[in-house]
């Protein structure tokens, strides 16, 4: 089986990344600390009903990777409808591009950001005329 069904988020500041990802992306918390034992919100990224998975914040546990060394974990991409609006709310929200938007021809637009705890994602709009 093996399927994707949860994720985390490591995190310094968990109220600071509560409202990035809340106010780019919608995202609500939920307060699981109890069962985990240390700061950890469980983040609900959509409908049960629409494609996606849920995740979680939780407390950095180690020092956040340098900035300029190169990926060495996953990085979660998010879909969203419009790319440009998304890309100003991740600016607006104390993000930072990592790398710029760029056409995957004929598929999507597709780029790469820094939250505000120094986490690299993706967004993705889908759009056939990407070029």
């Amino acid at each position: 089986m093996g399927r994707l069904i949860h994720f985390e988020i490591h995190v310094d500041d968990m109220e600071r990344a509560k409202k990035f990802y809340g106010e780019v992306f919608g995202w609500s918390f939920q307060d699981w600390s109890e069962y985990a034992g240390m700061p950890y919100f469980g983040a609900m990224t959509g409908a049960d009903n629409e494609p996606g998975i849920n995740g979680a914040l939780m407390q950095r546990q180690n020092a956040p990777s340098e900035t300029s060394q190169r990926l060495n974990a996953f990085a979660c991409t998010m879909g969203v409808e419009d790319y440009d609006v998304t890309e100003a709310k991740i600016i607006e929200n104390g993000g930072k591009v990592a790398m710029p938007k760029y056409a995957l021809p004929k598929m999507a637009w597709q780029g790469y950001y820094l939250d505000t705890e120094g986490n690299l994602f993706g967004i993705h709009q889908p759009d056939e005329n990407a070029k």
